[in-house]
């Protein structure tokens, strides 16, 4: 990416971000909603924690950029991406457990059972995935009960046993939590990180297509690049993990390479890795071909996930 497209780029991602910010923060205000008795004190503090204050909402803005494809308002595409990112910094907060990956830092801050404790952080990651399911299901999500349905039923098999939970335990098993450790042929890696990390990925661009409508060949056109932007992204982080340090990341770096986690980087080596991040990003910019001109910010974004240095 060239120094003005990175710039563009940049500015777009940030201003989504903002946007996702503000209504994160009314999500999770302290006022009770319809059907809430009240908002315990301590919890929703966790909440706020794990979920304000960081990040790039890389997510939020995949599926508000694929929604605008269709021309889908975007107040309803940022509700919707503000429930996705409920459910990813859900997994954050539970995967840096001690009971997980035992992780100290999160965005430079503490992660949250460090910041309160192992119980509250164990509730405040359940409270914030099944508000994510509130509001994906809500009327400003979308006019049409069915589009909001969809949303609710790929978003939960996203998230669910097939996806980020079912990768999850794949992940501790190649560890060796449950059995002796074994080396992982290349295919298993990349199912496990296919659930792991890339289904909340895809999710958010077939989301855009989802809330737009779309006929079946523009979702898959959507479903391809989702697809191999969320193993890019896998082999980018891991990239990081090895190359970079915890100033950079905002998160203990090296862990993975000490830990000998199944990854691409492991198994092709960095130069086999970095070449297979750039045939990703070349696979996922020809899957958006039908689209025109009208995706370049998604290409964009695209070379983003293979370039970031955090």
């Amino acid at each position: 990416m060239d120094a003005s497209s990175f710039k563009d780029f940049d500015a777009r991602l940030a201003a989504t971000a903002g946007e996702t910010e503000a209504l994160l923060e009314r999500l999770l205000d302290d006022a009770p909603v319809t059907g809430e008795t009240a908002r315990p004190e301590r919890l929703l503090a966790a909440m706020r924690h794990a979920a304000l204050g960081g990040g790039k909402r890389l997510r939020p803005f995949l599926l508000v950029e694929s929604a605008a494809l269709f021309g889908t308002a975007r107040s309803g595409a940022l509700l919707a991406g503000c429930a996705l990112e409920l459910v990813h910094c859900y997994s954050l907060v539970h995967d840096d457990l001690p009971a997980m990956d035992d992780d100290d830092l999160r965005r430079g801050r503490p992660t949250v059972h460090n910041a309160f404790d192992d119980a509250t952080a164990i509730l405040a990651g359940d409270a914030l995935l099944t508000l994510a399911f509130d509001v994906m299901a809500r009327e400003e999500v979308h006019r049409a009960p069915a589009v909001r349905v969809a949303l609710v039923n790929e978003l939960a098999r996203a998230a669910g046993l097939g996806g980020m939970a079912g990768g999850q335990m794949l992940d501790l098993a190649a560890e060796g939590r449950f059995a002796k450790k074994r080396a992982l042929a290349i295919a298993e890696i990349e199912i496990l990180q296919a659930m792991k990390t890339g289904a909340l990925i895809r999710f958010a661009c077939r989301a855009g297509a989802i809330l737009g409508e779309a006929d079946a060949a523009a979702l898959a056109s959507l479903d391809r690049y989702g697809r191999a932007i969320g193993q890019a992204f896998q082999i980018a982080d891991d990239l990081l993990d090895l190359e970079s340090d915890a100033a950079t990341l905002g998160k203990a770096a090296g862990k993975d390479a000490a830990a000998g986690k199944a990854t691409l980087v492991s198994a092709l080596g960095p130069p086999g890795a970095h070449a297979r991040l750039d045939a990703l990003v070349r696979e996922a910019e020809d899957a958006l071909a039908a689209f025109a001109a009208k995706a370049d910010t998604l290409r964009a974004a695209a070379r983003f996930v293979a370039e970031r240095r955090k």
